[in-house]
């Protein structure tokens, strides 16, 4: 089976796909990896051969920080790219548009690898759920809207009256594949049929011990105790360096802050801050007895994995929605965002919280016990999806145009031209 991995190309999104892929590919199938040029090392360093967007008219196509205004320019890269490696199922990340219509268009099944939560709305329960930020209704429905745009500039027929509920919503694909476990779900309620949890799929690139020296050299210089802080996305929830600098200024802890996709570091001159952009977290969350975060599920993941204790500070898209569940399950506290008369006083509670800590522990314990079987559990999943007939997919109004052959069966990246004729693109 040929296999086209087509997730968002940041970290976060890429890297569990890559996990899957190696599993896959370890049973015999071809697989290949489509994303931004800045991803080709990381594909190489799982072993799967990659190709690059930008060939295939898909500039910024897979960029996180752009998902809601490049569907179209995806949509065009992946039917191009999954064309040409005569691919016979698309893994993309949640929130890709385009790679859902380029499935649909190609008539090939489409597995979405979500995030460590279920971000859309429930099959059933979780009425009394509190809303953190946006509704989960509300969600859905402007993240539907903009599938909805993409699909128009596309040239798809529209869909009728499919995709209105939880049970046939096309941001779900054939299969969704959640990276967190049932206990991070709100109690009761009832995750649509297509969701399943796989567990956290960790891989992350292999650190390079000489940049690991000198974080070590840098760190030793005080000997503080050492939090870790992931900073997100901001989504206009203002800057948190404000308060970094109040928490770790002539207090008991230093810092290192891992920059990500954020933007203007603002570090203070007397801030005991190590500024840092790694394409890696885990060694750093070793060094750490503490990660502080927005809330996404990179770090939160990493964190409790190896049995860390978290502080949130939730702003946008699953933030809110991840760091609620962490807080029901006692792993984690909330950090204000705007520094007090004692800054480090919530981050100095927290760490010397020894409940928290055990809490933190056991969930992380059975996100282990997740992550020993989840790649397999992936591949499973995926092989399954590739096998389920057409007519039972458009049972749950997925596919509704069928749009011609498909391409032909040469890897992704290869000297085959790309058949423009066969599938019209707009």
């Amino acid at each position: 089976m040929n296999i086209l991995l087509c997730p968002l190309s940041d970290g976060g999104y890429l890297y569990p796909a890559l996990a899957a892929g190696r599993e896959l590919r370890r049973r015999g199938h071809r697989v290949s990896v489509l994303g931004r040029a800045a991803a080709a090392p990381f594909a190489a360093e799982a072993g799967l051969p990659f190709a690059a967007a930008e060939g295939f008219g898909g500039g910024g196509a897979f960029d996180a920080a752009r998902w809601g205004v490049t569907g179209l320019e995806q949509y065009r890269a992946t039917v191009r790219a999954a064309r040409q490696a005569g691919a016979d199922l698309l893994l993309t990340s949640v929130l890709c548009n385009g790679a859902l219509l380029a499935a649909e268009a190609l008539d090939v099944p489409v597995v979405v690898l979500g995030l460590s939560i279920h971000l859309w709305t429930y099959r059933s329960g979780g009425a009394d759920e509190p809303q953190y930020g946006r509704s989960r209704e509300n969600r859905t429905r402007e993240t539907l809207a903009l599938y909805a745009a993409t699909r128009e500039r596309a040239g798809l027929r529209g869909r009728g009256p499919h995709g209105t509920t939880p049970a046939d919503t096309p941001l779900l694909g054939d299969a969704t594949l959640l990276r967190g476990v049932p206990e991070l779900e709100y109690p009761g309620a009832e995750l649509p049929p297509r969701v399943h949890h796989v567990g956290p799929l960790a891989w992350e690139p292999a650190a390079d011990p000489a940049e690991l020296a000198a974080v070590d050299a840098s760190l030793g210089r005080t000997g503080k105790p050492v939090v870790y802080v992931h900073l997100g996305r901001f989504f206009g929830g203002g800057t948190p360096w404000p308060r970094l600098n109040a928490t770790f200024t002539g207090g008991r802890y230093q810092a290192v802050v891992e920059q990500g996709r954020t933007g203007d570091p603002r570090p203070g001159p007397d801030a005991d801050i190590l500024l840092v952009r790694k394409p890696w977290l885990g060694p750093l969350v070793e060094r750490a007895g503490l990660v502080m975060t927005a809330g996404t599920s990179a770090p939160v993941l990493g964190a409790l994995l190896r049995g860390r204790p978290l502080g949130v500070t939730p702003n946008g898209s699953e933030q809110p929605v991840l760091g609620g569940a962490l807080l029901r399950a006692g792993a984690a506290v909330h950090l204000p965002r705007a520094p007090g008369p004692d800054p480090a006083g919530p981050l100095d509670a927290a760490w010397r919280d020894d409940h928290l800590r055990a809490r933190a522990r056991r969930l992380g314990h059975r996100l282990a016990a997740a992550e020993a079987d989840s790649a397999r559990r992936a591949a499973d999943l995926l092989e399954r999806t590739a096998r389920q007939p057409a007519t039972s997919r458009e049972n749950h109004g997925y596919s509704t145009s069928r749009t011609g052959p498909r391409g032909r069966n040469e890897p992704v990246g290869g000297s085959a031209a790309v058949d423009r004729t066969a599938l019209r693109l707009p």
